[in-house]
């Protein structure tokens, strides 16, 4: 079913089934409308010589400069030139995709001023899949993301480069194949389709997506692990954390548990400690914090998403122009620093699993570094040490990227959010914690191995799974390919299909209120 694009209605599951899976995308009638309404009054001012910023005048600092009506008919374009200013490899595809779907549904508000010709020839282009040719760097997050946001621009007027179906082409080519009509900006055209904060808040969008899964297998594999080290599962008792208060902890108990459900450690049958280290112990409690930030975090972005992120904003019904700042990138890209940092958190916890996986002094009588034969073999030893690498780089990365403003437009634009930092260094992360977990799913499935009892559903799954990917280690074989192949299990959600197959979906979040049964 086509994604129906209003204004006030996408969300980030919208954002995936366009990006990723090629939805397709409509636009609303009553959308169309509002913006031919919008564009009507922009025409009547610009006839009127109404002065107004980005359309008969310069922008950053030369906003003060009014253009000749020779010169409001070629400014547009010499706006998406000089703006499509960034560097680096191409951005991803679903990347740009998401970004350009998300500022059609700016559009759709009728507050941006363009003609509904621009509006249409973007969904277009996501419908017949072309899609520009995007520098990864070069935004600053405040005046939105103007340098990538002018190479879609640029797309739609039939200049610079496009991906043609996953070809790489010139977009006049790409136009062609695709029989789309390249646009001839005219005012306000140019500015509109560039002057949010639309790529990085689609970043933002499409990683908290994975992050939701990803906090899943993380529950997943601190199940296992939890198993294989016969851990008390007392901490895990929902009524511990309903009676704290905190939804994510009280989410995070409820599906560790749910994993485990079946498994000889919730009967008694076996012994175990009084009291279990931290890094076990209080694992609800630090995911569940993750989780509680994350659904603020979606809350942020799907604002964004449906929100008037444009400058100026125009008010047709009011006939008034406004100017402001809601391109700024600020209210993104400080949630997606503290996203970071929680997956960041989230792994260090999980590099403290693995450890007393390996440590014979902390893993109840497995043997070290879980191989029979160690001395001639050293087992999952170095495994570690990928794992603390990929963490340190997670660490340096978690520095926040929204208090490192740079000014630019000598000073009149002297705050940036650099949100583009946080959305591009949160990617990495995320997929350093892809790394670390898969590594840590290696380790609690070999554990597992060497144990006689019962597991739960859950964990019997994911551990069916890991042994698809990954062979026990009899003996010493070189681990990067094993890491690799767990790495992409993770990335490509593998485990979490699996179990979630076997005993039902685990949720993204409970509220504190909601009853639950204790699983014992």
């Amino acid at each position: 079913m086509a994604v129906n694009v209003t204004g006030k209605s996408l969300t980030i599951e919208d954002l995936v089934k366009v990006a990723r899976d090629y939805e397709q995308v409509t636009l609303d009638a009553a959308a169309v409308e509002r913006i031919k309404k919008c564009r009507s009054m922009l025409e009547k001012k610009i006839v009127a010589r109404e002065i107004m910023y980005g359309v008969n005048t310069g922008i950053g600092e030369f906003s003060e400069i009014v253009l000749s009506d020779e010169q409001v008919k070629q400014f547009q374009k010499y706006l998406i030139y000089n703006h499509s200013a960034g560097i680096g490899a191409p951005a991803p595809i679903d990347h740009v995709r998401a970004a350009m779907l998300a500022r059609i549904n700016v559009h759709a508000n009728g507050h941006s001023g363009c003609r509904p010709v621009i509006t249409q020839t973007l969904v277009e282009m996501l419908n017949k899949r072309v899609t520009p040719l995007v520098c990864e760097k070069g935004s600053v997050g405040a005046c939105g993301d103007l340098s990538p946001m002018s190479q879609i621009a640029l797309a739609l007027m039939g200049e610079g480069e496009c991906f043609y179906n996953g070809v790489r082409m010139p977009s006049s080519d790409a136009l062609r194949k695709a029989a789309i009509t390249p646009v001839v900006l005219e005012a306000r055209d140019g500015l509109a389709t560039i002057n949010g904060s639309n790529l990085l808040n689609a970043i933002a969008a499409l990683s908290i997506y994975d992050c939701e899964r990803w906090i899943k297998q993380a529950e997943i594999c601190a199940a296992m692990t939890l198993e294989a080290l016969l851990a008390n599962l007392k901490p895990y008792d929902l009524r511990l954390h309903q009676l704290r208060g905190f939804g994510g902890s009280v989410t995070s108990a409820a599906n560790i548990m749910k994993v485990i459900e079946g498994s000889d450690l919730q009967t008694g049958k076996l012994k175990v400690k009084v009291q279990d280290a931290y890094s076990m112990r209080s694992t609800p409690q630090v995911i569940g914090a993750a989780r509680d930030h994350l659904q603020y975090a979606r809350k942020q972005v799907e604002i964004e998403l449906n929100g008037v992120g444009d400058n100026p904003i125009f008010l047709p019904d009011e006939d008034i122009v406004l100017t402001g700042a809601n391109f700024q990138g600020t209210p993104v890209s400080l949630p997606m620093d503290l996203v970071g940092a929680s997956i960041c958190m989230i792994s260090v916890l999980s590099e403290r699993r693995l450890n007393r996986l390996l440590n014979p002094a902390l893993s109840v009588g497995l043997p070290a570094f879980l191989t029979k034969g160690a001395g001639m073999f050293s087992g999952h030893m170095l495994s570690q040490y990928t794992a603390g690498m990929l963490i340190v780089e997670q660490r340096i990365l978690s520095t926040p990227a929204s208090v490192q403003s740079i000014p630019a437009a000598a000073d009149q634009e002297d705050f940036v959010s650099m949100g583009m930092n946080t959305s591009l260094k949160l990617r990495q992360i995320l997929e350093n914690a892809n790394g670390v977990l898969g590594i840590e799913f290696i380790a609690a499935a070999q554990a597992l191995d060497f144990r006689e009892f019962t597991f739960g559903r859950g964990t019997k799954a994911a551990h069916a799974c890991v042994r698809q990917v990954v062979e026990h280690l009899e003996e010493d074989r070189p681990l990067f390919v094993d890491h690799n192949n767990m790495m992409e299990a993770v990335r490509t959600n593998a485990i979490l299909c699996a179990v979630e197959s076997e005993i039902g979906a685990l949720q993204t979040y409970y509220k504190v209120d909601t009853v639950l049964t204790p699983v014992w």
